[in-house]
C-alpha cells in the first residue's frame, strides 16, 4: 500500500539524488592509486564512460525507489531499500570520478529518473516475485555493461577501472540477493525489451 509517508520519502529521494551530491560510507575504490596522465581522447573517453555509469546510477535509484514504494513484503521493501543505500554509493563514486576528470553529468538526468522511477513502480505492482526477477535481471545486464566498459575504459585510467571494477562485484551481489528472495526468472522478450532499452539510454547519455 502506497502510503504519504513513503510519497514523502521518494520525493526526497528523488531530490536527493537529482540534486544535491551523493555521499559513501566506504572509501572511494582507487582512491589511493596514483592519477597517470591521459591523452585528451582518452580522457573524453573515459568520461564519456563514467557519465554513462553515473546515469546507470540514477535509474537504480529511481528504480529501487520505484519498485521499494509499491512492494507488498516487508523483507522485500527492506532488501530493496538495502539496495538503493549500496547504489548511492556508486553514485558518488562515478560523481567524483567525473568531476577529477573534468567532465559533466548527463543532462537528461530529471528524465532517466522519472522513466525509471515509473517502470520500478509498475514492477512492484506485478508481484514481488516479478520485483525482485526485474532487480536481478538489471543487476545481471548491468554487470554485462560494466564489462564491456573495463574492456573500454584506457589502460592507464587505473582509478575508473578500479571504481567499475567494485561496481560490478556489488551489482552481482544484488543480483544474487534478488534470487534468494524468491525472484522469478523473466520471460525472454522482457530481457530483450529491457535490454533495447538500457542500449538507448546508454548511448544517448555517453553525448548527452
Amino acid at each position: 500500500m502506497i502510503t504519504i509517508d513513503k510519497l514523502i520519502i521518494g520525493f526526497d529521494s528523488a531530490l536527493r539524488t537529482l540534486l544535491s551530491p551523493a555521499q559513501t560510507v566506504r572509501p572511494v575504490p582507487g582512491s589511493a592509486l596514483p592519477e597517470h596522465d591521459l591523452t585528451d581522447s582518452e580522457k573524453r573517453l573515459s568520461c564519456a564512460l563514467m557519465r554513462v555509469n553515473h546515469v546507470g546510477e540514477v535509474c537504480a535509484q529511481a528504480l529501487y525507489q520505484g519498485q521499494g514504494l509499491t512492494a507488498r513484503n516487508q523483507d522485500v521493501q527492506q532488501t530493496l531499500m538495502q539496495a538503493a543505500r549500496e547504489e548511492t554509493e556508486h553514485l558518488a563514486w562515478t560523481e567524483r570520478r567525473i568531476a577529477e576528470l573534468g567532465g559533466r553529468k548527463s543532462f537528461l538526468n530529471p528524465l532517466w529518473y522519472g522513466g525509471s522511477f515509473t517502470i520500478g513502480v509498475i514492477a512492484g505492482i506485478l508481484g514481488d516475485k516479478w520485483n525482485l526477477g526485474f532487480l536481478a535481471e538489471t543487476e545481471n545486464q548491468v554487470g554485462a555493461h560494466l564489462n564491456s566498459h573495463l574492456d573500454q575504459l584506457p589502460v592507464n585510467d587505473e582509478k575508473s577501472r578500479a571504481i567499475v571494477t567494485q561496481m560490478k562485484v556489488d551489482e552481482a551481489c544484488h543480483a544474487t540477493m534478488a534470487l534468494s528472495y524468491g525472484g522469478a526468472e523473466l520471460p525472454l522478450p522482457v530481457k530483450l525489451a529491457m535490454k533495447l532499452s538500457s542500449k538507448v539510454m546508454t548511448k544517448t547519455a555517453y553525448w548527452v
